[in-house]
């Protein structure tokens, strides 16, 4: 690896290890949608490793959401139920290699991306 990619990864896990927890959740749903986008691209192209490494990527994203999820938020069953859902439909849509289902979690991921973009925002402008 060069000094410019090793500069560039360092700089990426510390802004990781600084980052607040509202800053994490909306860097998480950043890369969730940015992994499903590709993996659809993927998909409608045939490159089916490539699709395969983001769908599970995708995967990894929403199973530590789910357990970032403080189980006495009023809200916790609810987003448990989608990401459980999120989950099956990801793992569907790499072994059906089916890019329409990979579109149907991007349509799901997308307001939920926004919601918390828009409570991380809410956040920092009430502190």
């Amino acid at each position: 690896m060069n000094a410019a990619l090793k500069a560039q990864q360092r700089y990426r896990e510390e802004a990781i290890l600084s980052a607040s927890p509202e800053r994490l959740v909306t860097m998480l749903y950043d890369r969730l949608l940015l992994d499903v986008a590709r993996a659809e691209a993927a998909q409608r192209a045939g490159a089916w490793e490539t699709a395969n490494g983001e769908l599970q990527h995708a995967q990894s994203i929403v199973t530590e959401l789910s357990s970032s999820l403080a189980p006495s938020w009023s809200g916790s069953a609810e987003l448990q139920a989608v990401y459980a859902y999120l989950t099956r439909t990801l793992i569907g849509a790499n072994i059906g290699r089916d890019p329409e289902r990979t579109r149907e979690c991007h349509e799901l991921i997308a307001p939920l991306h926004e919601a918390w973009h828009a409570a991380a925002s809410a956040t920092v402008s009430g502190s």
